[in-house]
C-alpha cells in the first residue's frame, strides 16, 4: 500500500480518523514509528498550509498507533521567520504520539560549515549486496530495500549503516520523504545486546539539513549508533546521507533496551 493511501484520510480538521490498511505499516501492535511521526507531520502540514520548511522535530512515542486514532494540532507560534506546531495522535483514548514541529523559512548565512562527511565511504548502493531480504519486519518487507552500508564480516561495534529506499516513489517531498525514512534502521544498541529481547523507540528528535534534498535513485545511507547504553536504555544517534555523501538528517533518541 502506498504511503499517499495511509495518509488520504488526513485532512487537516481535528477529530476521529481511521488509517485504511494500515497493516502494512505495521512494527508489531503499532504503525511504525517512522510513519506515525509522518501522520503527525502531515496533520500539522494540513492544519496550516504555506508552512516554511521543517527545519527541525522532536517526537514522543507514548503508547501504539492503531488504525483508528484521534487527531489535532496547534500552532504555537508564528514568528516572521520560525513558525512552532504541535500535533497529537491518540489512540484508544490516551496519548499515543505527540510531535512539536519547528518550520523555519531560509535567510542569509552568517555561519557557514558543511556537515561531516560519513566515514568509510561504502561506496553507491549498487557497489553492495541486497540486505534483510526476506528478514526482519514485515514492515522493512512490505515497504523498503536495504544493501549494505559497512562491510561484513567486521566489528562495528554499536553502529548500524544500510543503504535505504523505498520500494515505490509514493510522491512524497523531500521533507515528508526524510520523516518516513529516518526513523527505518534499529538501534545500534542491537549489536552489543548480551542478549536478545524486545527493544522500543521512546523519542525521536532531529534536525533537517537540506529540506530540498533529492537524493539519486531516492536511496539514503542511514546509520544509527549507540552512544551510551546502561540500565535499560541506550541514546542513539540517527544520521542519514544522500548518495553524494551529504548529510541530510541529524537525530537522536532514546531506546528502551529489554530483556
Amino acid at each position: 500500500m502506498t504511503i499517499a493511501s495511509l495518509l488520504e484520510p488526513i485532512t487537516g480538521k481535528p477529530g476521529a480518523t481511521r488509517l485504511e490498511n494500515a497493516e502494512d505499516w505495521m512494527q508489531g501492535r503499532t504503525l511504525y514509528g517512522g510513519a506515525s511521526a509522518l501522520v503527525a507531520y502531515t496533520m500539522a502540514t494540513r492544519a496550516f498550509p504555506d508552512l516554511p520548511p521543517l527545519r527541525a522535530a522532536q517526537i514522543g512515542f507514548v503508547a501504539p498507533v492503531g488504525e483508528e486514532i484521534e487527531l489535532s494540532a496547534e500552532m504555537v507560534r508564528q514568528g516572521r521567520n520560525v513558525t512552532q506546531v504541535r500535533s497529537e495522535i491518540r489512540s484508544g483514548g490516551t496519548v499515543a504520539l505527540t510531535a512539536f514541529w519547528l518550520f523555519g523559512a531560509a535567510r542569509s548565512a552568517n555561519a557557514l560549515r558543511p556537515a561531516d562527511a560519513p566515514e568509510r565511504w561504502p561506496g553507491t548502493p549498487d557497489d553492495n549486496e541486497v540486505a534483510m531480504k526476506g528478514q526482519g519486519p514485515s514492515f522493512i518487507q512490505n515497504n523498503f530495500e536495504l544493501r549494505f552500508g559497512q562491510a561484513k564480516n567486521e566489528d562495528h561495534g554499536a553502529t548500524i549503516r544500510r543503504w535505504a529506499r523505498l520500494t515505490e516513489d509514493h510522491a512524497l517531498d523531500p521533507v515528508a520523504r526524510l520523516v518516513l525514512m529516518g526513523d527505518v534502521m534499529p538501534p545500534g544498541a542491537m549489536r552489543i545486546m548480551q542478549r536478545m529481547g524486545p527493544i522500543s523507540s521512546i523519542n525521536w528528535s532531529f534536525n533537517v539539513l537540506d529540506p530540498d534534498n533529492a537524493s539519486e535513485g531516492g536511496w539514503y545511507l542511514a546509520e544509527n549508533t549507540s552512544q551510551h547504553a546502561d540500565a535499560g536504555y541506550s541514546s542513539e544517534r540517527l544520521r542519514m546521507w544522500d548518495t553524494q555523501g551529504r548529510q541530510v538528517l541529524d537525530g537522536l533518541q532514546c531506546v528502551a533496551v529489554f530483556g
